[in-house]
């Protein structure tokens, strides 16, 4: 991204901000510009599965990892105002949440559904879950050649992915980077975009 001179959006736990191994990486991430917000504290699967209006935690658990996430953040000089967008752990949420979120000040986001890319976490011992990453590029680059294409799309990728995933998406960056700008999409941050 930074050779093509394009700026992120970089969604972390509190843990990950926490992490001193990962302390380089973030104070990196925001000099070269890029937008960096809360995916929660802990990671917590806020509903069930299969039952998406049933909470699993209550609203104090919610805001205490959420405070906390933003106390991590915090130690990057990144407050709730530079950093008004929340995406929720697991992508998975409620109107609970967005209501809990909205109180909190900040905005629920997630991705745009229409592409495979959030896939680029699996790996091969998962099933039929598991898509290599030729497939997830394949499925990006057909929604960018559809009618409506990738025009305000809001595109997840994980920055890290289980180990067991040897065949790892980000390596294709560069080369759709280098696709969609020739076909005149133009990346941007969040907080420019919505």
């Amino acid at each position: 991204m930074q050779d093509a001179n394009i700026k992120a959006s970089f969604f972390f736990t509190g843990r990950f901000y926490r992490n001193p191994k990962l302390k380089s990486l973030v104070k990196r991430l925001r000099r070269q510009g890029n937008y960096l917000g809360s995916h929660s504290d802990e990671h917590l699967l806020y509903c069930d599965w299969m039952k998406r209006d049933s909470l699993l935690i209550n609203y104090k658990k919610f805001v205490d990892d959420l405070t906390n996430s933003y106390v991590a953040m915090a130690h990057f000089g990144i407050s709730k105002d530079d950093a008004k967008f929340f995406l929720p752990p697991y992508e998975w949420y409620n109107t609970s949440i967005v209501h809990w979120t909205k109180e909190e000040g900040l905005q629920l986001i997630n991705f745009t559904p229409g592409t495979r890319s959030t896939a680029d976490y699996t790996w091969p011992e998962m099933g039929k879950q598991y898509l290599s990453s030729d497939e997830i590029y394949k499925s990006i680059q057909k929604k960018a050649a559809s009618e409506n294409g990738l025009n305000g799309f809001i595109l997840l990728i994980h920055i890290g992915t289980d180990q067991r995933r040897t065949d790892k998406f980000y390596h294709y960056l560069p080369g759709l980077i280098n696709e969609l700008v020739k076909s005149g999409y133009k990346f941007v941050r969040i907080d420019e975009l919505l």
